[in-house]
Parts: structure tokens; C-alpha cells; sequence
């Protein structure tokens, strides 16, 4: 069983495709308004699996917790998280909750689900935590002060919100550690696909850069598919992936308590409450 977000377009369709035809029973995530439901019913037909959609949007806290009670309705068990999802965004724009969108997404929209989703990883182990990073991490600087990025820079907050996927890897992966479950971030290359399409002034330059420089889906999602699926993956845990190699992390993940000091704040910025972090807590303090 997978959880995939992101999975209408580019490396989460082709991952998602990729471990319906393995057999694996996926549930794909995006957002209600878009294509994801059209693309389940694809990847049925592609594949002969078995292939199911959640529309929700995990820009939004309560789309995110809304997805994972849905999820939990239906299936009780879940071997692979893909934590896909993503944007990037030339002008700052905020959520329907108030929050920077590049921020509430790429960060948030990792962070909620996999906190609420932990216990049941746990419970169906060996299992597997992939979060979609990328090497712009190593450019990313955590803005401690101001991480919604008020004084906006489109590449910065990227940045800044792939640097933290690096930092909730290291922050997860201790709290999961000895449980069976391993966490990993990875990054794809740089993809031939849509993302960038809200980018501003930059989107025609992004788009030539990936006709001419751009891998292909099937090449950008080879890792993580690798990393959902082969046992490779079970044997370590915080890890960074390029390519199916483990690479160093930026200095800033591998360094100091900012993967800490970035939980703390990122379960109080989420509001999450007491009885949704307790089964995380208790496995920590184990």
C-alpha cells in the first residue's frame, strides 16, 4: 500500500504508475480542483492496478489532517509515503490559512501528514517515509525570523522549503529510528515536467532550460520509485539519495539542533494537539 502526493504530473505520476504496475495498491493525493481523479483512472487503465485518488490540498493544515482521515476510513495499513507535492512560486502568495504558499506546501504539506500517518507506518513495518528534496537545499538558508518569507524571493523560499524537507528527514528518521520504518530524502534532477509553471517573468526561460537540459519523468522519479520500493532502502535511515547513491545532506541538516528547532516550530505553526502528536511522542520516548 502507497500514499503518493503530487501524483497528477511529472516524477509523482510516473512513481505512482510505476508501483501500480508492481502490484502495489496506491492512493494518489492533489488537489481536488485538478486532474488527480482523470489520472487515477489512467493509471488504472495503464497498469491493470489498483489505483484510488484523494482530492485534498496539503497547502491547507486542514486538508492535510481531512486527507489523513480519509485515508485511515478506508485502508489500515500503509508501507510507502511518497511526499511529493510541490511548488515554486515568482511572487509571494499566501494559503486560504494565512500562510506563505512555497512554505505551507513544500514544508507543511510534508510535515502534517507524515506526523498523523506515523503510527500506522509503524504498525505496518517494514515500511518506507520518501520525501522530494533537491540540491537547491544546498542554497537554502533558514530564515529563523522570517520563515514565510515576507522580504520574498521566489528561488529563496524554494530554497529555504527543500532545506527544510532535509531537515524534517533527520528530525523523522530519530523519531522513527529502531521501529522498522526508514525516512529519506531525495532529489530527482532537473525535470522536463510542469513544475515551475507559476514562476512569473522566469516561466518561458524555465521551460526552454527544461526542453533543452531536462531528464525525463521516468528518469526523475527512477529514485524514488527505488526508494518506495527496493529493500536497499530498509538497511539506513536519514538519508540523502541522487541518482540511488546516498550524497551528503546541506551542512545545515547535518549540523547543529536546527532539525529540532525546526519541529518544534513546525508543530506549533501547524497547531497540532496533544492527542494528534501522542503516538509520535510515545514512540520517540521509547
Amino acid at each position: 500500500m502507497a500514499l503518493i502526493t503530487g501524483a497528477s504530473t511529472g516524477i509523482g505520476r510516473v512513481t505512482a504508475r510505476d508501483l501500480a504496475a508492481r502490484g502495489h495498491t496506491v492512493v494518489t493525493v492533489s488537489r481536488p480542483s485538478g486532474r488527480g481523479a482523470q489520472v487515477a483512472d489512467e493509471l488504472r487503465r495503464e497498469t491493470g492496478g489498483d489505483v484510488h485518488h484523494l482530492g485534498f490540498d496539503l497547502s491547507l493544515v486542514a486538508e492535510s489532517r481531512a486527507m489523513v482521515a480519509a485515508f485511515r476510513e478506508r485502508w489500515s495499513r500503509l508501507d510507502a509515503l511518497v511526499l511529493n507535492a510541490g511548488v515554486y512560486v515568482g511572487r509571494r502568495r499566501e494559503t486560504a490559512e494565512g500562510i506563505e504558499l512555497t512554505w505551507a506546501l513544500n514544508h507543511l504539506g510534508v510535515f502534517v501528514p507524515a506526523v498523523l500517518l506515523a503510527d500506522l507506518l509503524v504498525a505496518s513495518a517494514p515500511a518506507r517515509v520518501v520525501v522530494t528534496s533537491s540540491n537547491a537545499a544546498m542554497a537554502g538558508r533558514m530564515r529563523w525570523d522570517d520563515l514565510e518569507r515576507r522580504r520574498y524571493d521566489g528561488m529563496g523560499a524554494y530554497a529555504q522549503s527543500k532545506l527544510a524537507n532535509q531537515l524534517f528527514t533527520v528530525a523523522f528518521a530519530r523519531r522513527l529510528a529502531d521501529t522498522g520504518v526508514s525516512v529519506h530524502a531525495m532529489h530527482p534532477g532537473f525535470v522536463a515536467s510542469e513544475f515551475g509553471g507559476d514562476s512569473g517573468w522566469l516561466t518561458p526561460l524555465i521551460r526552454l532550460a527544461q526542453r533543452t537540459f531536462g531528464r525525463s519523468p521516468e528518469e526523475g522519479a527512477d529514485t524514488l520509485t527505488f526508494l518506495a520500493t527496493d529493500p536497499a532502502a530498509l538497511a539506513s535511515t536519514g538519508r540523502y539519495w541522487v541518482d540511488r547513491r546516498q550524497r551528503p545532506m546541506a551542512p545545515v541538516a547535518r549540523e547543529g539542533d536546527a532539525a529540532e528547532r525546526l519541529w518544534t516550530l513546525s508543530e506549533r505553526q501547524a497547531g497540532l494537539t496533544d492527542d494528534e502528536l501522542a503516538p509520535l511522542r510515545a514512540l520517540a520516548a521509547r
